[in-house]
Order: structure tokens, then sequence, then C-alpha cells
């Protein structure tokens, strides 16, 4: 058994404090928008959270499964997530392994010039440009390839590729195999990590992105589920001066509440389901791919 200092004691104890301090301010939010999502919005506009039963209501959750727009959107948003993910990734793990061989000729040059991309872009107008002309406007397309070179993901699999014994890949070698056989044999059972974290930032960050699709898609019919909330909820809130009956106003108000709260819930379900199976990987392939 380790025996600790008072030091030690005091700096557990005060890290013990801290931690816990972390879970509240994490855990408060989540579990009040939870609880909200089911209440009446009368009582909770009146009284605030309630634990009775009496007070709780679905009609969040009925107005927007109902809703034809919404299960479309979630729809998509599924289908930009993981097509996107598929892409990062791929174009990801075939940029980095090259540029993790040793003797390859010219790869301090590829790498500045990714580098240089991380610091420097063409900005909102030009990228507009470029997907208009390439006839992507208006397409899956424009979700999926302008963003899916990731240069951090490119350098994160670099390093983890980097972190695989050399002499693997001599002895593939001295066996007779290519590289591209010592790459889906050897390199990419073993990256399986890194593959993950990749995927899991991908996918995270486009199920959360709506500007591209407000920016290139005019289809309704085409909307991921974050763009078809934020229409939603700002079609339920009116401007005061728009409108003459007060109760017609309250009436408005009490719809935006309820489906608020629902449509937070609906739309960040998928990212809390999916990330205990991530978990195992993604501390790993962070930690080794940052590190090494």
């Amino acid at each position: 058994m380790i025996k600790h200092t008072r030091i030690d004691r005091m700096i557990l104890s005060l890290n013990s404090i801290f931690l816990c301090l972390a879970v509240l301010v994490v855990l408060v939010p989540l579990v009040y928008v939870v609880i909200a999502s089911f209440m009446d919005p009368t009582v909770l506009l009146n009284k605030g959270l309630s634990f009775n039963i009496s007070d709780w209501s679905l009609e969040g959750y009925k107005r927007i499964l109902s809703d034809d727009a919404m299960v479309r959107g979630f729809l998509n948003a599924i289908l930009y997530s993981v097509g996107f993910s598929v892409i990062t990734v791929v174009v990801s793990v075939f940029a980095a392994f090259p540029l993790s061989v040793q003797g390859f000729v010219g790869k301090n040059v590829f790498m500045t010039l990714f580098l240089i991309t991380m610091f420097f872009s063409g900005g909102l107008i030009p990228t507009y440009l470029v997907v208009k002309d390439l006839g992507m406007l208006n397409t899956i397309w424009a979700i999926l390839l302008p963003g899916a070179v990731n240069v951090w993901n490119i350098i994160l699999a670099r390093t983890y590729f980097k972190g695989i014994p050399h002499e693997l890949h001599e002895a593939a070698k001295v066996d007779g195999a290519s590289d591209l056989l010592i790459f889906f044999k050897i390199v990419l059972p073993l990256s399986k990590p890194i593959i993950f974290v990749l995927a899991l930032y991908a996918f995270v960050g486009q199920w959360n992105s709506y500007f591209d699709a407000m920016i290139y898609l005019e289809d309704p019919n085409l909307h991921p589920l974050q763009l078809v909330l934020r229409s939603i909820l700002i079609q339920n809130q009116a401007e005061p001066g728009m409108i003459s009956d007060q109760l017609a106003m309250a009436e408005l108000a009490k719809v935006s509440e309820m489906i608020k709260y629902s449509a937070i819930v609906i739309s960040s379900l998928p990212l809390i389901v999916m990330y205990p199976f991530f978990q195992k990987y993604f501390e790993k392939g962070v930690m080794v791919g940052s590190l090494k």
C-alpha cells in the first residue's frame, strides 16, 4: 500500500474537489435539459423544474418526431456525418502513411505545403466560388468534399504511424511485400485506435455543423438536422410587434420552449450513445498520436 505524505493527501483532496466541480458543471446543465424536455412548458415557465410526473409531458417529442422535416434532417445528418467521416479517414490515412515512411522523397515538401494550409486559407467567398464552379452547389458533395482534407488529422495519423516499429516494415519487405501490402496488412490492423479517433472527430464536427449547409444547400430536402433545428427555433420565436394577440404570443413562447429542449436531447442522443463504444480507442489514439 502506498503511503502518502500530508502534502500528497492535500493535493489528492484538491484534485478530487476539482474533478467533482468539473463533473457538476457538465452534469447539471445536462440533467436540466433532459428533465425540461419532458416537462409541460407552462409548468416549466411558471415553476421551473418539477420532479412530479403529473407535470411531465411528451408533447415536445411528439411535435418534433411528427415533423417530416425533422425526420428527414435527422437522416440527412447521419448520411453527411457518416459519409464525411469515411472520406476524411480514408484521405487522412492515405496521406499520412507516405509521410511516415523513411526514405520517402519529398515528404518534407509535402508536409510544408500541408502546414501552410493550416494557417492560410482562401476564405469564404473563394471557397464558395470553387464549390460553385465545380457544380457542387445544392448537392451532398458540397458538404462532404470541401472539408475532407484535415491537416491536423493527417499529422495525428502520421505521428501514430511513426510509432509502429520500423522492423515490421523491414521484415515484410524481406518477405517480398510491397508498400501497399504493408499498409493494408500491417499498418491498418495496428492503427484501429487512431482510425476511430479520426472518425469520431469527423463525425462530431460534421454532426454539429450547419453553416456549410446554410451556404451551399438551397433545397430544404437536403438540409441536415442542425439546420432544421435552427429553422424551427427561429420560426417559433415571434417578434412582439408582429403579434397583437397576447395569448397567441404566449402560446408561441410555450411551443418554442417545448421544442427547444426536446430538440437538444434528440440532436445530442447519437453522440451520447456512440461515445461509450469509442472511448477505449479515443483515449489510446489521442495519447499515442499526439505524444509519441
